[in-house]
């Protein structure tokens, strides 16, 4: 590993970091997928999509870099939100950031008091998908018209 855990900081949203939260995705979604409308709008304007409506944004630092994100936004029902946009730049994968991404994320969701988190995702995705499983996510049915064309999984952690 390039480096150990500790040295990760996570930071939560600030104006100034929405450019790493729009690079980090849309690099992530041009490398698996294809960036959807959808994608781009909330993306580009993160505090009204995501911190506005109650959400937030949180940011994996290591070495004074940004290089990783996620976001939590409230969905219809009550205390349940999305875990959404969870993004690690390519030079530094495979150490782990994603998980201490998740487990912060999971964390913030029990200080909260949220019941739930869902989250959709593709197959294709082998080690995200592991990882969700592997922190208590567990597989339940896509809804028809699911917000997202690319996702073929959706899956819920009961908090």
């Amino acid at each position: 590993y390039l480096f150990v855990n500790m040295s990760v900081k996570i930071l939560n949203f600030k104006e100034e970091y929405s450019k790493y939260f729009y690079e980090l995705n849309i690099e992530w979604l041009k490398m698996y997928f294809y960036v959807e409308e959808h994608d781009e709008e909330v993306l580009l304007n993160p505090k009204e999509f995501i911190i506005d409506p109650g959400g937030i944004i949180l940011f994996a630092q290591y070495d004074s870099k940004i290089v990783g994100t996620v976001a939590l936004i409230p969905v219809a029902k009550d205390k349940c939100f999305e875990l959404t946009k969870m993004a690690v730049s390519p030079e530094y994968r495979g150490n782990k950031i994603g998980q201490i991404i998740l487990k912060n994320c999971i964390n913030k969701a029990k200080e909260m008091e949220l019941d739930k988190l869902i989250l959709y995702s593709n197959r294709v995705l082998k080690n995200a998908i592991h990882i969700y499983k592997k922190n208590g996510f567990v597989e339940i049915p896509v809804e028809p018209g699911s917000p997202y064309k690319r996702a073929d999984i959706k899956m819920e952690l009961k908090l």
